[in-house]
């Protein structure tokens, strides 16, 4: 048990049991349309694969989310969590885990960045036996400061893209302690969760949080990797003028050649309507750009961490900054322009007011896929070396196949001289 002096959620809020009620309500609800976390309930809840386990997580505290953390928890499981970022906890929901006797929250909605670490050693004082990350945080931690507890640990699994990169180069620097999956690149969560989750949630917040429409709008989408391409296509579905910015040839070439504009972000800054960065990297638009931009021009991230947009050097700039809609910031510059900044330049789809995250659909493969792996690594952790491996290919198709069933789509099947005709390089024509 954690000997952490940080409180739980439910040390934080005035009405607990209301809150657990209404945070319960949105997991239920949430559940009806997981029908792969649905299964696997039931299939954990029979076998409990996690006896004994004390897992760590540090996600976005949401109903989706719950729901996953709740089947580790059916299936035997100590869990303790805590939020991947200051604004994308639902409070009411971290309360609702932290009801349950397995479970202890500590994840609350705007933390401050001292209070953000605490809750993170609070996770870590469990002593977690895996780790489930999204962003790679608890990892880093338990390296830079709980060295100790590596030997126990089986292993983990990490949720997204920027999480991966960041686990990937401290692979390569051989710092890297404990076999992490890299959740983030397999089919079932990129194909779904970073193309459609990502361009369906991106753009219906941005939409709700300013009440402006999509058509005939340039959007400045920076990055054109799998999430990047999800905003470009629900964004040009939706009638709007799409722009791409890239650092990458080859997909700045894709962009081309999927019929978008293609231009530097400094040539972009001047035409575009709404900014969306999905690059996981750092300072992608700047004071330049800011200097460009038309008088209205909108702001957001869709990437991880709020780095993406230099706040400072617009801060810099401006001579008046006001609440101008609830989740909007303005920033009035000298010559009377406003630039609007959504959720405070971090994550739009779970940080913005009205926030709820990726469709419920999408997460359940994703989060089906991080059920899968936790159990490969309790049951076969001891195969996995030290460094970032991908989801074994099974693993993916076994969620795949729960999600077909579920939606009563049969499929064809390979016979056996099919299976030995791809499996051999003696054939020829």
């Amino acid at each position: 048990m954690s000997d952490s002096t940080y409180a739980p959620i439910s040390g934080h809020l005035d009405d607990v049991e209301e809150a657990r009620e209404e945070g319960r309500r949105k997991m239920d609800w949430a559940l009806q349309h997981m029908p792969i976390l649905q299964e696997l309930r039931e299939q954990f809840a029979e076998s409990k694969p996690f006896d004994g386990q004390v897992i760590g997580m540090a996600m976005h505290v949401e109903a989706k989310t719950a729901n996953l953390v709740e089947l580790l928890a059916l299936g035997g499981a100590e869990v303790a969590i805590t939020g991947c970022n200051p604004l994308s906890t639902h409070d009411d929901v971290s309360a609702a885990l932290d009801a349950n006797d397995s479970i202890t929250s500590y994840a609350k909605r705007g933390v401050d960045e001292d209070e953000y670490y605490e809750a993170m050693h609070a996770v870590v004082s469990h002593e977690p036996t895996v780790t489930v990350d999204d962003g790679m945080d608890l990892v880093y931690l338990v390296h830079e400061e709980y060295p100790e507890l590596i030997d126990t640990i089986l292993g983990g699994a990490e949720e997204t893209t920027t999480g991966v990169h960041r686990l990937r180069a401290m692979d390569e620097d051989g710092e890297l302690n404990y076999p992490v999956f890299a959740v983030n690149d397999t089919p079932m969560k990129r194909l779904f969760d970073n193309v459609h989750g990502t361009g369906e949630s991106s753009l219906a917040n941005i939409a709700m949080t300013t009440n402006l429409s999509w058509a005939s709008k340039n959007v400045v989408v920076a990055g054109y990797g799998y999430c990047g391409k999800g905003v470009a296509k629900k964004a040009a579905g939706q009638n709007a003028n799409v722009i791409v910015t890239e650092v990458e040839p080859r997909r700045a070439l894709e962009a081309h050649m999927e019929g978008y504009d293609v231009m530097p972000m400094n040539e972009a800054a001047e035409v575009g309507d709404v900014f969306l960065t999905t690059t996981g990297n750092r300072d992608v638009i700047t004071r330049e750009d800011f200097e460009k931009m038309q008088d209205g021009a909108v702001l957001a991230n869709a990437g991880h961490f709020d780095i993406e947009i230099d706040l400072d050097a617009l801060s810099d700039l401006a001579v008046d900054e006001y609440e101008a809609r609830d989740g909007v910031d303005a920033y009035e510059m000298e010559d009377g322009r406003r630039i609007n900044v959504l959720a405070e330049g971090r994550l739009v789809n779970l940080a913005s007011p009205i926030a709820l995250g990726h469709p419920v659909e999408v997460m359940d493969q994703s989060f089906g896929v991080q059920a899968v792996c936790v159990r490969e690594l309790v049951e076969n952790g001891d195969e996995y070396d030290a460094g970032v491996h991908d989801v074994p290919d099974e693993l993916d198709v076994e969620v795949a196949e729960i999600k077909l069933d579920a939606e009563g789509v049969d499929i064809d099947t390979l016979t056996e001289t099919q299976e030995e005709y791809m499996n051999s390089w003696s054939h020829g024509t």
